[in-house]
């Protein structure tokens, strides 16, 4: 499956191209010649020095966790998995791996129905399925962020902590305040992206980006 999201990544990005946070369509303006962009630059040496710097970072996290804290703490490996299994002791709380947290948070944020949690599977669903239609709630016309208003940046500040949030109640037993929290959450992170075509409306003005062709 990876394998296939690399390809059509790919795929696209040799029929479509790149796009960048200014807008420039690079297409638009090349060189009547070598029909080569005129606002673009080459893959390499550029882009491959980039990427080659984000995978020695990463590179040198994996080689520190693996050497160093292959445990990570109890979050790499959790600490149940070093314990020896027994039939006749049943856990008291389940607890997810780190990285889903903020969905179990959302499974237990919504209460069963009939003594069924079907609607919190929906919606831990949903929180996965709404990203793949941001492209059509996002309704403004500019794609930096430094040339967005102050209400979309707000509410990206509110869906930051409200993830944290959740990956915190994730954690955590339901019990005491994280239950009411892991609810507020649940619907802060669902408001950011059902509340996009209305707030992405006030970045009306779109700034015109500097060109290498420009200034020639």
């Amino acid at each position: 499956m990876l394998v296939g999201l690399v390809i059509a990544h790919l795929i696209a990005l040799h029929e479509v191209g790149s796009n960048n946070p200014d807008g420039i369509e690079i297409k638009k303006k090349k060189d009547p010649v070598t029909h080569i962009p005129l606002d673009g630059i080459p893959f390499h040496p550029y882009y491959t020095v980039k990427d080659i710097v984000g995978v020695t970072v990463f590179l040198i996290l994996f080689s520190a966790v693996i050497f160093f804290a292959p445990e990570g703490g109890g979050y790499v490996l959790e600490k149940p998995n070093f314990m020896p299994a027994n039939p006749q002791v049943t856990p008291d709380e389940i607890a997810p791996s780190w990285y889903f947290c903020v969905f179990y948070a959302m499974l237990r944020a919504v209460p069963s129905f009939a003594g069924t949690q079907v609607w919190g599977v929906l919606v831990m669903g949903a929180s996965i399925a709404v990203l793949f239609f941001v492209p059509w709630l996002d309704h403004s016309p500019v794609r930096s962020i430094r040339y967005r208003g102050p209400i979309y940046k707000v509410m990206l500040t509110i869906f930051v902590l409200s993830f944290v949030c959740l990956a915190i109640c994730g954690l955590k037993p339901p019990a005491g305040i994280y239950p009411t929290l892991a609810k507020i959450c649940t619907i802060l992170y669902f408001a950011f992206f059902l509340l996009m075509p209305w707030y992405t409306k006030f970045d009306s003005v779109k700034p015109v980006p500097e060109r290498v062709t420009g200034h020639a």
